[in-house]
């Protein structure tokens, strides 16, 4: 019932009807933005990726349902937030995200993983003030990149490093899969890298 997973188009879905038990949904949330700061910028695009994972070895399953959708904002993009990830004015121009389908895929989520959470959570809580009943997992830094031999956090190195080729960088749904396909590879000693990163916020929650 798994599959390989890739950051392309995932050709599998796995249906709820074939999870097992044991078996745990989460999302991965990406976000693109007008810029930096969320009490001045906003949200222009928009990416979650349900995923079915193994709640005692945190082995990746599949994906069970994803959604992208793009945003006009009430102010103009900046020229340096679109150098970043390329959306134009002219990109979201009457564009609305769909909020019923973002409940539905939030809804059914155990927690949300993003590759940089607090940047991710801050902006999407101002759309979604639901996002922050529900914990975050930073799969930047919830894993010991650094003590592993990495010399960067970021998405596109750290796919670089597992030998992963980076598609469409910056762009919300290419960085939400990509961030599972990082997930879903195997740390140093064999498990998979969302097995470390449940096992470090665990820790971190009982503290």
């Amino acid at each position: 019932m798994t599959f390989p997973l890739t950051n392309k188009d995932p050709s599998i879905l796995l249906r709820l009807s074939e999870l097992q038990p044991g078996w745990g949904v989460a999302a991965i949330v990406d976000t693109e933005t007008t810029g930096l700061d969320p009490r001045r910028h906003e949200v222009v695009e928009l990416a979650i990726v349900l995923f079915a994972f193994d709640r005692h070895r945190g082995h990746v399953y599949g994906v069970v349902d994803e959604y992208s959708g793009l945003r006009e904002p009430q102010r103009p993009i900046t020229k340096a937030a679109q150098q970043v990830h390329g959306i134009t004015q002219d990109d979201v121009r009457g564009c609305r995200i769909d909020g019923a389908r973002v409940h539905a895929l939030l809804s059914q989520a155990e927690f949300l993983v993003s590759h940089n959470a607090a940047f991710d959570c801050a902006f999407l809580a101002r759309l979604f003030p639901m996002v922050l009943q529900k914990p975050w997992l930073c799969s930047m830094n919830g894993v010991a990149w650094y003590r592993r031999g990495h010399t960067s956090k970021s998405l596109a190195a750290l796919l670089r490093d597992h030998g992963v080729p980076m598609t469409n960088a910056h762009r919300a749904l290419d960085d939400a899969r990509s961030t599972l396909v990082l997930l879903s590879l195997p740390g140093p000693e064999g498990e998979a890298n969302l097995s470390e990163l449940l096992r470090r916020s665990h820790a971190a929650r009982v503290r």
